[in-house]
């Protein structure tokens, strides 16, 4: 790992805000300033925080059956039209075990809410994967919203990280769009910190019925949380939703989201989204140039990819995702930065760990 000098830290954090009345006055000033300015302070804070590497994390997308309904997505409960499947545990751990011998360090295993992979047998897999590794691989899940007690089973079977965004801010917009409160997605993401996940979380810019004043309650959000990785990405409206009309909003919205979550979560992990580089082919190259630091290379067995589509026009659905590795080495290039095989554990959650929260407010 990267060893970032405390000079080095204190200087990257000068952009935290110390209180929310300020945070919110200091995003509101980022929301208005020049593109090209916000991107070039978010990438020198990035690059003093993890330097020039990207890490990788390896995408499984083990269930495309969801009990959930969000008006947005494409794998969403009445979606009659998609071809649902499910791995089984020995496809799971073939691929990690291949994906682990070509580098890999972290995984990061995606579904739907399915009722056929409960807690218990979620277990299972994650004390088999790290039986597997040898605990040398990081195990992200993004399984959706579970019980206290069910995250407590997880972290205990050696799970080191969940990721379960919440969206948006707006709890009106939030339970419309998806049938459930926003508190509730909020109590989980804080049982999730209490359990000593990392956690991550994040949102879709561009929802139909966002705001300006949306967005800063989405970046209020994640500071709030303090979380350890951020997810965000283009709304991307498919064809088989009920908001398959809605407007497609430009990137550089995006962009400048992720630009002003390196501002004010200096050491949280950001990734290059998938939908960014489905909107633009560049998309995923201008977010690692904007504060961005992680890549998630889809490892799901190529013949499932089409299947688990939340969005159209996702990219490398048809391309062997240990294939990509050699693409995406050319393409962090560009932005002059490298390839790290690192597991990659969030700055943010070492500086907690470490205590130097109040460091992070005060500088």
């Amino acid at each position: 790992m990267r060893k970032v000098e405390a000079p080095a830290v204190a200087e990257a954090r000068l952009f935290a805000p110390e209180d929310e009345a300020h945070c919110r006055r200091t995003i509101e000033e980022w929301w208005r300033m020049p593109l090209e300015d916000l991107v070039s302070r978010a990438d020198r804070v990035c690059r003093t925080v993890y330097g020039d590497g990207v890490y990788l994390r390896g995408l499984l997308e083990f269930s495309n059956y969801c009990r959930m309904d969000c008006l947005y997505c494409g794998i969403r409960r009445s979606n009659r039209n998609v071809h649902r499947y499910r791995l089984d545990e020995e496809v799971i751990l073939q691929v990690v075990r291949t994906a682990f011998a070509r580098g890999f360090r972290t995984f990061v295993l995606q579904s739907g809410e399915d009722p056929a992979w409960p807690a218990g047998r979620l277990a299972r897999l994650v004390e088999r994967i790290k039986e597997q590794t040898r605990g040398e691989a990081a195990v992200t899940l993004s399984c959706g919203l579970m019980t206290r007690e069910e995250y407590r089973l997880l972290r205990e079977a050696g799970a080191d990280r969940y990721l379960m965004r919440f969206e948006t801010a707006d709890p009106d917009l939030h339970l419309r769009l998806r049938g459930v409160a926003l508190e509730r997605r909020i109590e989980g993401l804080v049982y999730l910190r209490e359990l000593g996940y990392e956690v991550g979380s994040g949102f879709m810019v561009g929802l139909p019925g966002e705001t300006d004043e949306t967005m800063v309650e989405n970046l209020l959000l994640c500071r709030r949380l303090d979380l350890d990785m951020v997810g965000i990405g283009p709304f991307i409206p498919h064809p088989e939703t009920p908001l398959a009309d809605a407007p497609q909003i430009p990137l550089d919205r995006t962009i400048r989201a992720v630009a002003i979550l390196r501002l004010l979560l200096p050491g949280a992990n950001l990734p290059g989204t998938t939908a960014a580089g489905s909107l633009e082919p560049d998309g995923r190259e201008r977010m690692l140039a904007s504060g961005g630091n992680v890549l998630m290379p889809n490892i799901t067995p190529v013949q499932h990819k089409k299947d688990y589509l939340l969005y159209p026009g996702k990219i490398c659905l048809d391309e062997d995702g240990f294939h990509c590795v050699g693409c995406l080495t050319m393409r962090v290039a560009t932005v002059g930065k490298r390839i790290d095989w690192e597991k990659g554990t969030s700055r943010q959650y070492l500086w907690r760990q470490h205590g130097a929260e109040e460091t992070v407010h005060r500088a």
